[in-house]
């Protein structure tokens, strides 16, 4: 569901856009937002901020919100209406997956809906279905639900598709849905990078932890499993664990030393470990080091992502990082072509590694 500050923001820029504040320049006050869409006045002040972050008002203290780009100082046409759907909003990595993308579309005259399935099939088809019942809808941004598995929901996509409405796919995507464009990792390159990196630091004995309900998890063990064999390094099938969404959120549910005591205790005859993730890469550090273990000197752990939580972790985390190369932004200015009837071809990301403590 679109919170409600997302929401009023969406009908703001449209009555901005469309010229209905054009003779003044100004907005009403925020008291005047508040009775007029009976919302609390928090919720007005972060849609106001949205507006604010995409360069439509200035707020100047004791004269209010003021219109920088009206319908006369902006090409005179509709604004596109553009869904961004990802697995979560406010989490990991997201938030930034999502301005990334949000400062592209907005430079060109788009609005954004944003939807999260928490990675549920059920939740996904929900979202879209109501994207379906949209009148206008000329775009989608995707991050897919449990792309590892069969999906239940490709006849929605495909009646989406149907109707000429262009999508981009971001992190994994559906070998069924032909014509459809990705902006992808390279995880089996970056899987076999860890442990190429491992084996020049002398870790001969590798464990490794993994998704298996998304693309990016199957990717990741693939070039894991294959650098291991062409180093001619075993790869112990009690040493590699997989886990799930559900799995996931019951992990971090708990406290924050809490794992797995199989995976903790299967660690044992291992010099290291390639994570799925920084989210499950923090937690996985924190309990070992509950336990007595150090990092790196017993055990080194390595990730993907390079996410706030690799420098939040008591021991900084070594992890793989895009560099300058942005999913969202590059996932945007694809889908942007394709609304201008360019063609467009799916990229992968290359990945770089950056080291710290943990290893």
């Amino acid at each position: 569901m679109v919170p409600k500050y997302q929401q009023l923001a969406q009908e703001l820029r449209e009555q901005i856009l469309t010229g209905k504040y054009a003779t003044v320049d100004l907005l009403p006050t925020e008291k005047a937002f508040t009775e007029e869409y009976q919302v609390s006045r928090q919720t007005v002040r972060q849609a106001l901020s949205l507006l604010v972050q995409d360069g439509l008002i200035e707020k100047r203290q004791g004269s209010g919100s003021h219109i920088l780009h009206s319908a006369s100082s902006t090409v005179s046409v509709a604004p596109r209406s553009i869904a961004v759907l990802t697995t979560y909003i406010s989490d990991y990595i997201f938030p930034s997956l999502l301005r990334e993308a949000e400062n592209v579309l907005s430079k060109s005259n788009c609005t954004t809906l944003l939807f999260a399935s928490r990675n549920q099939i059920a939740t996904e088809r929900r979202i879209l279905s109501t994207l379906l019942d949209l009148s206008q809808l000329d775009g989608l941004l995707i991050e897919g639900t449990k792309t590892g598995l069969p999906n239940p929901n490709l006849d929605l996509y495909q009646k989406l598709l149907d109707r000429g409405i262009p999508m981009v796919f971001m992190h994994g995507c559906y070998d069924k849905l032909p014509g459809t464009c990705s902006v992808l990792d390279d995880n089996y390159g970056g899987g076999y990078m860890l442990v190429e990196y491992l084996y020049q630091k002398g870790h001969r004995n590798i464990a490794g932890i993994f998704k298996s309900d998304d693309l990016q998890g199957h990717g990741r063990y693939a070039g894991y499993a294959d650098a291991l064999r062409d180093l001619g390094l075993p790869l112990q099938d009690e040493q590699v664990f997989w886990y799930t969404t559900e799995d996931k959120d019951r992990i971090l549910a708990g406290q924050a030393t809490s794992f797995p005591e199989q995976i903790l205790n299967s660690l044992g005859g291992c010099s290291a470990v390639v994570c799925y993730n920084d989210e499950l890469a923090i937690r996985l550090i924190t309990s070992l080091r509950g336990q007595g273990v150090e990092i790196p000197k017993d055990l080194a752990v390595v990730s993907f992502d390079n996410s706030q939580y690799s420098e939040l972790s008591p021991i900084r985390i070594t992890s793989l990082s895009h560099g300058a190369n942005k999913v969202g932004r590059i996932a945007a200015e694809m889908l942007l072509k394709l609304l201008d009837g360019e063609s467009c071809q799916s990229e992968v990301m290359p990945w770089v590694l950056v080291e710290k403590e943990s290893s």
